[in-house]
């Protein structure tokens, strides 16, 4: 029999086929549901700074699977080790999948091929535990804000913030879902809705402009984030937008949730003005589907992450377990070395 989360739960989008990496290309959604087929660690870092794949964890997962197959192939692995780290600055996902297959190497390519399955296998684990630890601190009846993707799509499968969100509606917490359209690569209008109307969990997208607004109407209890960076003092690195999100949640008391595994916590980053913030082609702000829409001689600035501080945070929860009102304290006694 099909359970409730179970049919929340349909979407897969980085595969390992056993000799190469297929993934679902998430510059086309959801218009057209195309896979690539990566068959060196070459295509697997190309996939990653386009971003036919992304979300922390995924790039992560994509990242160990690329090292597990050059070691298939007989590659030299420092420089495949190199050419993958420098592929996007900001998840530390991607530095510490990357770190665990080099523990591997001396073991050789059976090794690398079990941890990258094991991080794989992993996550989807702890995304159905944060799941159910994120729902239980939602009243029933809950509306809910998210932002940008943090879906299957981003992980192994369930996802963070959105594994709480889907874990939320199967136990009847969460009544109202609301998606930001997460301006420029719209992956709240594109990917998110995607993956809600495909798994059949009733939401509405909303321009990013409209979320004070909507927090003022009283349709939402909690904001939901996802993260790529978490500092030692609990500031979290996430897709821009986040912090005027939780700037706004704290001034119309809204709870402010960040979701993400413990691989995104870095406790060698004090504070997130530590925190790279990775910027992109000012061309993603000045036109859309590659057709400019702004007047040319306008120039812009693109960052795509920022960082929300800790004390905007009301939960910040992990497989490891749910830190209310983060700080270095609370931070050192979950994830101190």
């Amino acid at each position: 029999m099909t359970t409730t989360a179970e049919i929340h739960d349909s979407i897969r989008a980085v595969q390992w086929q056993g000799d190469h990496l297929r993934l679902l290309d998430q510059r086309l959604l959801p218009g057209e549901e195309r896979w690539i087929d990566c068959r060196d660690a070459a295509q697997v870092t190309q996939a990653i700074r386009d971003l036919a794949v992304r979300g922390a964890p995924a790039i992560g997962i994509a990242a160990a699977w690329g090292v597990a197959m050059a070691a298939q192939q007989g590659a030299a692995l420092e420089p495949v080790l190199a050419m993958l780290r420098a592929a996007r600055p900001t998840a530390v996902n991607l530095m510490w999948a990357l770190d665990r297959m080099k523990q591997r190497i001396a073991s050789g390519t059976d090794a690398l091929l079990r941890e990258a399955q094991a991080i794989q296998d992993e996550d989807l684990a702890a995304n159905r535990h944060m799941g159910e630890l994120g729902a239980s601190l939602i009243a029933p009846g809950s509306g809910v804000l998210t932002h940008c993707n943090t879906g299957s799509l981003a992980t192994a499968g369930y996802g963070t913030a959105l594994g709480v969100i889907r874990a939320g509606v199967a136990a009847g917490r969460i009544a109202r879902v609301y998606a930001g359209e997460t301006r420029p690569w719209q992956q709240g209008a594109r990917l998110t809705m995607w993956e809600l109307v495909r798994d059949g969990i009733p939401a509405q997208l909303i321009a990013d402009s409209a979320a004070a607004h909507l927090m003022k109407s009283g349709a939402v209890q909690w904001v939901i984030v996802g993260a790529d960076r978490i500092a030692a003092n609990g500031d979290t690195a996430n897709k821009i937008g986040t912090y005027q999100l939780a700037i706004a949640a704290k001034y119309h008391g809204v709870k402010f949730m960040v979701v993400a595994p413990s691989s995104t916590v870095d406790m060698a980053t004090g504070s997130g003005e530590e925190i790279e913030i990775e910027l992109r082609d000012p061309a993603e702000l000045l036109g859309t589907n590659g057709c400019r829409t702004v007047v040319e001689g306008a120039q812009a600035w693109n960052p795509v992450f920022d960082v929300a501080p800790a004390e905007l945070i009301d939960a910040l929860v992990t497989e490891r377990g749910v830190i209310e009102r983060p700080n270095g304290m609370a931070m050192q006694a979950m994830f101190g070395r």
